[in-house]
């Protein structure tokens, strides 16, 4: 037996146990004819004290750190007792002990304030597996994952694995794609998400189903995404768009409890997306504080969905304000007295390329009532009163406009409320909000291909009030100028994303089970009835024999154990993740494959 008890395990009331300890040499500390190890193991860390006679035998075969020891030794009470551990207020008094094995010096050293940079720590992610920092992270996802699968299995739901080399039907992000040797010039593809296997599951009466799935997507990376990530699949049949809802808000208390103590008791607010948009710039706006977006002017061409009444009437006279489609702004409470080089910086902000915008106006109402702002000359007192007015705006705050063409200026106001907010303190780790974002549009235009996109996949029904239009109305864009007048424009999904503290978590929809609701929808993506068939005709099929009403919802588990944690990156919370490039740069994947293989897969690489 290597062990008896683990380095985490032992506490006061072991005081006079004979115990067996197995692990990593932390760190080594000889005070003069004694020596002190802090032994490690994936339980916790215990110190162990060796003798004069185990010291002298040490100098004859020194120990190094990360070298596999295991002791033999008496517990007993430590003279200088250590709070920060769970161990520490005891020591293992060594009698003998056994190198299991040596270690070469590590690349960085193992602790939570180690020395490794992001890519040397990658390339030796099985010792950075080591530091206590991301056992925390791997213990969390472990966590997360069971609290989840006990609610779903105490809700009736049923874990049911579905393919991971599939057809590759291409509607969204690029496929993974797998030559397949047996069936030469064909390919797999691993999927994006299982969602045609839960819709056919919903068709075979398995009417709860979830899995905790790898899914798939070859895009772009950054640091909530990975080519490869795990969600929390789930779908239902028989149930509507609040039954989705109310089960799934379910879930996510239920983990907040189990995994951080949480009693998450408020009621999870719901917002349309167009208020999403027109109130916080984006769909998934962090309602941690609120520093809601004024619209003081809008494009002239119209939109499919109302907008909010403009929050102030701007007066001409303002060259940048009158030449722009779209003026917003943001009142900050309490930074009147910015000074000249706050003011700057943030304009100097908001002109980063990420940002894009071209300047910053504000306008800095003191606390003693008076107005001084960057485009002084240009309105009169009363004017900058009715602005001030507009945004709600009280003495002390600074109002923070931008103005330009619609899309990049409502995204830029959104990070700038974002980064205010943060600057101020605003956004909190420890703080969690959820909110329930509804009413997406269902359709997007593209310019480029001249068609109608899904916004969320092309399985998701529409509104039950706008079926009719969507059936009684062509899809053909006559005047790709003025795409919004058409009636898909109008058109909102059966859709529903879950935010947290400004992150997407989770989204779903109930979903099309008709087959001429389902062909219709391909049709208005621009889809013929063959090129349906042969990408999809499996699904269509299976709408032949009786599909029962189904929706559903997946959760970014990766990302949820990252907002748990207080990380940005899922990085951290994956055992082996891809670096920003998409490579794995402790396996050195991807890489070349030699000729036979090649030849047995009948592919020849095309010179470059």
């Amino acid at each position: 037996m290597y062990r008896t008890d683990t380095c985490g395990a032992l506490r006061i009331q072991d005081k006079g146990k004979q115990t067996t300890l197995a692990g990593w040499v932390q760190t080594i500390r000889k005070f003069g004819a004694i020596t002190f190890i802090d032994l490690r193991d994936r339980y916790g860390i215990t110190q162990l004290l060796f003798g004069e006679d185990l010291t002298k035998q040490l100098e004859q075969q020194p120990l190094g750190r990360e070298f596999v020891l295991q002791a033999m030794g008496t517990v007993q009470e430590r003279s200088s007792k250590n709070p920060a551990l769970a161990t520490g207020d005891i020591e293992v008094n060594v009698v003998s002990y056994t190198i299991l094995n040596k270690s070469a010096t590590p690349p960085f050293t193992i602790q939570d304030d180690t020395d490794g940079g992001d890519d040397l720590r990658l390339k030796y992610r099985y010792l950075d597996l080591r530091r206590n920092a991301v056992k925390k992270n791997l213990d969390l996802r472990y966590a997360v994952n069971r609290a989840a699968r006990n609610y779903l299995h105490n809700h009736g739901f049923m874990d049911i694995e579905t393919p991971f080399l599939i057809k590759s039907t291409p509607e969204g992000a690029r496929d993974f794609v797998v030559p397949s040797r047996m069936n030469e010039g064909q390919f797999y593809a691993l999927p994006q998400s299982p969602q045609t296997f839960k819709q056919l599951l919903m068709v075979s009466g398995y009417d709860r189903y979830y899995q905790i799935v790898k899914c798939f997507r070859d895009e772009d990376l950054r640091a909530d995404r990975q080519p490869e990530f795990t969600q929390i699949d789930c779908e239902m049949s028989f149930v509507e768009q609040e039954d989705i809802l109310e089960m799934f808000e379910g879930l996510i208390k239920y983990i907040f409890k189990e995994v951080k103590g949480i009693d998450y008791t408020d009621n999870v607010g719901r917002m349309s997306w167009e208020d999403a948009m027109w109130q916080y710039g984006n769909d998934k706006p962090d309602i941690r504080f609120d520093m809601k977006i004024s619209n003081l002017k809008f494009p002239s061409y119209a939109f499919p969905f109302k907008k909010p009444a403009i929050s102030g009437e701007l007066p001409q006279g303002f060259k940048v304000f009158d030449e722009a489609e779209t003026v917003v702004a943001i009142a900050i409470p309490g930074c009147s007295e910015y000074s000249r080089k706050q003011t700057d910086e943030l304009t100097d902000w908001v002109k980063r390329p990420q940002i894009g915008m071209k300047g910053l106006a504000f306008i800095k109402y003191s606390a003693d009532g008076t107005v001084k702002s960057s485009f002084d000359k240009f309105y009169t007192e009363a004017q900058f009163k009715n602005i001030l007015d507009a945004t709600g705006a009280l003495p002390g705050d600074i109002v923070l406009i931008l103005a330009g063409t619609e899309e990049r200026t409502r995204k830029a106001i959104s990070e700038l409320r974002l980064e205010m907010g943060k600057r101020l303190g605003l956004r909190k780790d420890d703080e969690f909000k959820l909110l329930w974002v509804l009413d997406f549009p269902l359709f997007e235009y593209s310019e480029e291909d001249n068609r109608w996109v899904a916004r969320h996949h092309p399985f998701t029904s529409p509104r039950p009030a706008d079926i009719d239009t969507m059936i009684n109305n062509s899809p053909e864009i006559k005047n790709a100028a003025n795409y919004l007048a058409h009636p898909y424009a109008s058109i909102k999904a059966n859709a529903y994303d879950m935010v947290l503290n400004g992150n997407e978590i989770g989204g779903g929809s109930i979903r099309i089970f008709q087959r001429s609701l389902q062909e219709k929808m391909f049709a208005a993506l621009g889809m013929g009835i063959d090129e349906a068939l042969h990408k999809f005709g499996f699904l269509l099929g299976a709408f032949e024999y009786g599909a029962p009403p189904h929706g559903g919802i997946a959760f970014g588990f990766d990302r949820l154990c990252a907002l748990l944690g207080g990380s940005e990156s899922i990085r951290d919370f994956i055992a082996f993740p891809k670096n920003n490039s998409g490579r794995d740069v402790m396996l050195d994947a991807p890489s070349t494959i030699d000729e036979k293989q090649l030849d047995e897969l009948s592919l020849i690489l095309k010179d470059r």
